[in-house]
């Protein structure tokens, strides 16, 4: 079975359904997404997020615009999002770790997840 099976491309708000299988069925208390800032869409789920990194630059997105994260639903809307991910290492565009460093970058995450995903919300 490919990795990629169990990653949605999310364009409209995720249902609580399947946010919460793809959290139980994934982490256990959170899931990987990859956000296409130029797009404003998300793949969520899988095991890396090099998987939806994948699926969204085979859909036409390109690379530079892709910023992986990870949601904890049932948190706050503060702690809600981890902005952390290796394909966020980009010595060569300011962000020498796996931390989005960009404030503006991190805003754009936060608006996108909090359209398509949720703010915290529990399940």
């Amino acid at each position: 079975m490919s990795p990629q099976l169990d990653i949605h491309v999310l364009e409209h708000p995720i249902s609580k359904a399947l946010l919460a299988s793809l959290v139980r069925d994934g982490f256990g208390d959170m899931v990987k997404y990859v956000v296409d800032l130029e797009r404003g869409v998300i793949a969520i789920g899988g095991q890396l997020h090099a998987d939806a990194e994948a699926v969204l630059l085979e859909s036409g997105s390109r690379q530079e615009n892709l910023w992986g994260a990870n949601y904890y639903p049932g948190t706050s809307v503060e702690r809600s999002i981890e902005y952390t991910s290796l394909i966020n290492i980009r010595p060569a565009d300011s962000n020498p770790g796996m931390e989005i460093v960009s404030p503006a970058i991190r805003d754009r995450v936060r608006e996108i997840t909090h359209r398509l995903i949720g703010r915290g919300e529990a399940l």
